[in-house]
């Protein structure tokens, strides 16, 4: 009898936290590069499993992910020498000249040979992995939002018109950082995110003014947020009356001189759906409050408000939390 009721207890305690994790959103986060791959990738994974797990707000029902192939790269010849150049600049040059050919005489046809081989696989593992994100199959697993986190370059979707579609259909999108350095030719996808990665520059600390302090994406962090160092984008292509600021700088993050409305962060609409982007998210040690990354710049305590920036914003674009999508041009 005390067993009965001792097994009654636990399911009596456990309905509720069965119930939480059977009403959370589905997600999809989506890791997949074609051009430059950053190092906290790996990091970025583990967090947003991580505040999926504690939030039980959102549920991670997968990862899209490319296969683990490591693809051979050509020697990388050294520019060539200024014309008025010193003689501890054509030292350099010389001792970079040595070192080109050497490796040089490592590429041989062979190992080029391997190198297009390994590229051939990774490219249809890719696209074998990015199926996962059609229309058809976001619908069959009743997915209600995709983050793209660090991805990069061109991606191979299998309809990639039918995704911006998806999405406007009253779905979510959440990017972080280079999900502005991917696909830039697709115009479809840019208005969707509402502005594109232009350039980068040294890294930097940044002085950050939030554009709307109650949104959820701010995360409590009030109306500023200094970082010790972060890789800071420049955007272009984005029209500021149709996206709201959530955090943005009034000057060049590299040229503090220079008086400039710099944006970091927004959300938007995108027909019935949501979208939420942060520019913020390089570094590992701003991705994670781990033990585990040494030599940190910024604090576990700017970690762990990055950390609620995003989930804020995450849960707004899955309309779990209320916030404005109202455009703010007025942001200065």
């Amino acid at each position: 009898m005390n067993t009965s009721r001792s097994i009654l207890a636990l399911a009596l305690v456990a309905m509720p936290v069965l119930s939480a994790f059977a009403d959370a959103k589905r997600v999809i986060v989506c890791t997949v590069t074609t051009g430059f791959r950053h190092g906290s990738i790996p990091w970025a994974e583990k967090t947003l499993q991580k505040l999926a797990d504690e939030s039980k707000a959102f549920t991670v029902v997968g990862f899209v992910q490319q296969p683990d192939i490591q693809v051979p790269q050509a020697p990388r010849k050294p520019k060539d020498l200024a014309a008025d150049a010193d003689e501890g600049a054509k030292k350099r040059y010389a001792n970079d000249m040595k070192k080109y050919d050497g490796e040089m005489a490592k590429w041989t046809p062979e190992v080029q040979a391997d190198a297009k081989a390994k590229q051939e696989a990774l490219t249809v593992g890719i696209k074998k992995s990015l199926e996962r994100l059609s229309p058809a199959n976001l619908e069959a697993e009743k997915i209600d939002g995709v983050i793209f986190a660090n991805t990069t370059g061109e991606l191979p979707l299998p309809d990639r018109d039918g995704f911006i579609k998806w999405i406007e259909a009253g779905h979510a999108f959440m990017g972080m950082h280079s999900a502005s350095d991917t696909f830039h030719p697709f115009r479809g996808y840019i208005d969707m995110l509402g502005g594109e990665f232009e350039t980068h520059k040294a890294q930097v600390p940044a002085e950050m003014i939030a554009g709307d302090t109650a949104h959820p994406a701010n995360a409590g962090i009030g109306a500023n947020w200094n970082l010790v160092q972060e890789e800071m984008y420049h955007i272009k292509s984005q029209d500021r009356s149709k996206v709201r600021a959530l955090w943005y700088m009034r000057h060049d993050p590299n040229e503090v001189t220079r008086e400039v409305f710099f944006p970091v962060s927004w959300c938007k609409n995108a027909g019935t759906g949501k979208v939420f982007y942060t520019s913020l998210g390089h570094r590992e040690d701003l991705w994670s409050d781990s033990a585990e990354i040494k030599d940190r710049k910024n604090s576990v305590e700017l970690s762990k408000q990055y950390q609620s920036h995003i989930l804020g914003g995450i849960k707004w674009a899955l309309g779990l939390a209320e916030g404005s999508s109202t455009p703010n041009p007025e942001a200065k």
